[in-house]
């Protein structure tokens, strides 16, 4: 299995990378400030990072953003969250079309104010024919949701007889999910040390690197430690260490 693309200057970055960007929040309230501030500055480590993406190679960029279960946090939070979800997708979207970025807003879009679903129409066409890299940023997303979603697909698939249950296979169920490829490497960071309901079916085997820089500080530079930690790693998918070998020297 192909998992890694070779670039200029020797470092080897994940084919599909997943983030969930934590301690947007502690950030602020560490500096004694408002935690939307720490929003704002998470943006500045979106752009940094993705920047970083392309530069290295990383071919699918997934971004954990607000999850089904960030609606409980308080109203006046939520609400700032959704206008500036709204004006960073606004001032980046010519950008991303610049620099070749396919952008898939992943999850139940349906519940987003109108201004906002029409930002994210707006950019998802803009942006349909790049191919440098393609970034997914999950908003109002959850992993069990996700199945729940393919599995309904999959089941008015075998109603309408497009789909014989007895053909229904991993790589269907796959196909059927927002988010087809598996996933090579899950970073988190501020410290927690938990996938919290993000892309269950694509992490089955990720590698997780899990560091404590809140996602306002985190920066090329923090992700080139997460490739060295990946690359560290020797990825069986349920094999030994000799067949990796020697598959590795054939």
């Amino acid at each position: 299995m192909q998992d890694i693309s070779d670039i200029s200057g020797g470092v080897k970055a994940p084919r599909h990378l997943a983030i969930i960007m934590d301690g947007n929040g502690r950030w602020a309230q560490a500096r004694g400030k408002q935690r939307i501030s720490g929003h704002k500055e998470g943006a500045n480590a979106v752009r940094r990072v993705i920047s970083a993406c392309v530069k290295y190679g990383v071919k699918e960029l997934t971004l954990f953003a607000f999850s089904s279960e960030n609606w409980k946090r308080p109203a006046l939070e939520v609400n700032a969250l959704m206008t500036l979800f709204v004006q960073a997708i606004k001032k980046e979207s010519k950008s991303l079309k610049a620099n070749g970025i396919k952008t898939c807003i992943i999850g139940d879009k349906t519940r987003f104010p109108s201004l906002l679903q029409d930002q994210i129409r707006k950019v998802e066409e803009l942006t349909a024919d790049c191919d440098v890299m393609r970034l997914n940023i999950a908003a109002n997303y959850g992993g069990r949701w996700e199945i729940l979603q393919a599995a309904k697909k999959l089941a008015q698939q075998c109603q309408d007889g497009t789909l014989n249950i007895n053909e229904l296979t991993e790589d269907k169920i796959s196909q059927n999910l927002d988010i087809v490829t598996d996933v090579d490497l899950l970073v988190r960071t501020s410290g927690e040390q938990r996938i919290s309901n993000f892309l269950i079916w694509q992490l089955s085997y990720a590698e997780m690197y899990f560091t404590n820089t809140y996602w306002p500080d985190f920066g090329e530079e923090d992700l080139l430690k997460a490739f060295d930690f990946y690359n560290g790693r020797e990825r069986r998918f349920g094999m030994t260490s000799a067949q990796i070998q020697e598959k590795t020297t054939k």
